[in-house]
């Protein structure tokens, strides 16, 4: 199985690599290799996989580092089962080009990534802003949690009505459990 790194990725997957590497090998049993001419992380398995998921964990796992998620966040795919990565673009919420497009770029992120860590907080994910693309690492209702404040943000909230929202919504969350 390949996963391609993009261009932009591959100085800190050098800088990572046995960070990626020890993990994937030890732990799922499985053989890593990185192709220099195609740029991608090659996985197989061999003797020592433990499980036939384990190919599709450590895959997930290379891809949520390439799409620029740090190492210990990406850890957890391999140790969780109910974690999953969603991507959209900005331009799939509503079109926006130029200075507006800007503009809501800097509502998700917010004053030094305020706004972009109390989403994360609230609702227990992890949120990549890479240009106009927007990835989101958790698990399926919590990844709902943060998308739906993103939107909002994109849609041209302002972020402290979006973080009051965050509030009601994480509360409500740990009533449940």
């Amino acid at each position: 199985r390949r996963v391609l790194i993009p261009p932009h990725r591959l100085s800190p997957l050098k800088k990572d690599w046995l960070k990626l590497y020890t993990p994937v090998v030890e732990h799922m049993g499985v053989q890593v290799r990185f192709n220099i001419k195609s740029k991608s992380v090659e996985i197989r398995t061999c003797k020592e996989t433990k499980s036939p998921s384990s190919l599709q964990k450590a895959a997930d796992f290379i891809r949520a580092y390439a799409l620029g998620f740090e190492v210990d966040d990406a850890l957890a795919l391999l140790r969780l089962d109910d974690l999953y990565i969603d991507s959209f673009e900005i331009k799939d919420v509503k079109t926006l080009a130029g200075d507006h497009l800007s503009r809501a770029i800097g509502r998700i992120a917010g004053k030094s990534g305020k706004t972009k860590y109390t989403i994360e907080n609230a609702s227990r994910t992890r949120v990549v802003v890479a240009d106009t693309k927007i990835h989101i690492l958790g698990s399926f209702q919590n990844i709902r949690v943060a998308k739906d404040a993103i939107v909002a943000l994109i849609m041209g909230s302002p972020p402290g009505k979006v973080a009051a929202t965050l509030r009601t919504v994480s509360a409500r969350m740990k009533e449940r459990f």
